[in-house]
């Protein structure tokens, strides 16, 4: 698996993280035993995935700390984040101190590399840089937090009106975007100062409902015709599909998704949850496979030119 520095935090990460949540979470939504969890995250760093990223939220952290149980921790990066809010209020300092000891202790680690402030919405970005990023300096003094990350709600915030906020102050070492072939608004409005600062990129939703299957996808397409997005005097989807599948040489919708983001400029680390071992292993193959043709990259840009109100989701 290829490795990519992780921005200014200098860790060297995977181009694929091994993504614990979604409509998965490592089987654990769809059926699977823990103990195939549990492989699944051995198998995930067996093949050269060293990039972990689980959440308090996700049910996971247990299985992962399981996973992980042995192995050295000079290669492996692990992420997990805190949730916002504790019956309905926005949690405390002590909440986010209390919060993180309880994921080292599910992770069986006594630190994280890095660790997200959980979908942070735009009228809680004030209180959480004012409030809780203090708390995280001192987590980081104790050596049990070493860099400071922030994840945004793509499915209620697709516009990034949260992280177009965080992206001017100083604080944050990484940051997790919502960035599709059918939103890719983070080009513009995202990345450009994520460079300039050297921050890190996960990506999440490459892949989501509307890019996990061709009858998905031309659902999607479909209902940004019936918006009026997406060009639709001139590109159906069946114009979309040929454009992925044969002028841009993938193998599917999910492979070209999956490549479509792994090359975006600005972008360190592509999210990928999975159940099964062998779809793990189709979106690991995926996300080595060269960019897709510059004819069809440049196409889709076109295509999906001012989408900002849909996730994929």
């Amino acid at each position: 698996m290829e490795q990519i520095k992780l921005g200014r935090t200098g860790l060297e990460a995977s181009v694929m993280g091994l993504g614990c949540g979604g409509h998965s979470r490592l089987g654990q939504a769809t059926g699977r035993t823990r103990a195939e969890s549990t492989a699944l995250v051995r198998k995930a760093l067996d093949i050269g995935i060293n990039f972990i990223d689980t959440a308090e939220a996700y049910g996971t952290e247990e299985i992962v700390g399981e996973g992980i149980k042995g192995q050295s921790r000079d290669n492996l990066i692990l992420s997990t984040k805190k949730s916002m809010q504790q019956n309905q209020e926005l949690i405390t300092a002590a909440d986010l101190t209390e919060g993180l000891e309880a994921s080292l202790r599910r992770l069986q680690t006594d630190y994280v590399d890095v660790y997200h402030l959980h979908a942070v919405r735009a009228d809680h970005y004030g209180y959480v840089r004012d409030e809780l990023v203090p708390a995280l300096e001192k987590l980081r003094t104790q050596g049990k937090v070493r860099f400071f990350g922030i994840t945004e709600m793509f499915g209620a915030d697709p516009q990034h009106e949260m992280l177009q906020r965080a992206v001017e102050d100083d604080c944050w070492d990484v940051m997790m975007v919502g960035f599709n072939l059918l939103n890719q608004s983070a080009r513009e409005r995202i990345f450009p100062k994520t460079m300039a600062k050297d921050i890190g990129i996960l990506i999440m939703f490459a892949v989501r409902r509307a890019l996990h299957s061709r009858e998905n996808f031309r659902l999607t397409i479909r209902s940004l015709h019936s918006q009026g997005l997406a060009l639709p005097n001139r590109y159906s989807y069946r114009d979309i599909e040929e454009l992925l599948l044969k002028k841009g040489g993938a193998e599917s919708i999910q492979d070209a998704a999956y490549r479509f983001c792994r090359y975006e400029p600005g972008v360190h680390v592509t999210l990928s949850g999975t159940g099964s071992p062998e779809h793990l292993e189709a979106n690991r193959q995926s996300l080595l496979r060269p960019p897709l043709r510059e004819e069809a990259v440049e196409a889709l840009q076109h295509i999906f030119a001012g989408i900002d109100s849909v996730s994929g989701n």
